[in-house]
């Protein structure tokens, strides 16, 4: 009796320890999925300084906006945000360590956020589609995830 409980103790070590090595050497990938089912809809492999952003029409003033995210450390950052239009529901002010520029079309850019998140959350597609900016591709993440999809970008290891 004491060879089997010392035997499945030396299996249940052994597992422990293959599983933690495969999570060490597992790479870090971002992954977009839904947050009530967990179904995942896509993946990329990250990398320092990798930029993607989510594109939208403003639900409460009408205007496109985009969120520009940036991968630090295998982290989220939100870096910059475009508007084409101030009003409710958009950011107004220009706070301590932001700035504020224009883009070729007219559009203001807000930067300097360098704020982490360890989720990004989006509800697609409400009323307009969201588009996925990522690695030279647009991703309509309405035809993607479905309309109303309450969707999450996260930084998970896999394989």
């Amino acid at each position: 009796m004491l060879k089997i409980k010392r035997l499945a103790l030396a299996v249940a070590v052994a597992i422990i320890m293959i599983a933690a090595a495969l999570f060490l050497i597992s790479k870090p990938m971002l992954v977009l999925y839904d947050a009530d089912s967990s179904k995942v809809y896509a993946k990329w492999d990250i990398y320092d300084t990798m930029i993607f952003s989510v594109e939208f029409i403003h639900s409460v003033n009408q205007s496109p906006v985009e969120d520009f995210f940036e991968i630090k450390d295998n982290d989220i950052y939100i870096t910059a945000t475009k508007y084409s239009a101030f009003g409710a529901g958009v950011q107004t002010e220009i706070e301590p360590g932001q700035s504020l520029s224009y883009d070729d079309e007219g559009n203001m850019i807000v930067s300097g956020f360098n704020m982490k998140f360890d989720k990004v959350n989006y509800v697609v597609g409400t009323v307009y589609d969201h588009i996925l900016k990522i690695e030279g591709e647009q991703i309509n993440l309405t035809q993607l995830c479905g309309r109303n999809a309450h969707v999450v970008f996260e930084i998970r290891r896999g394989f």
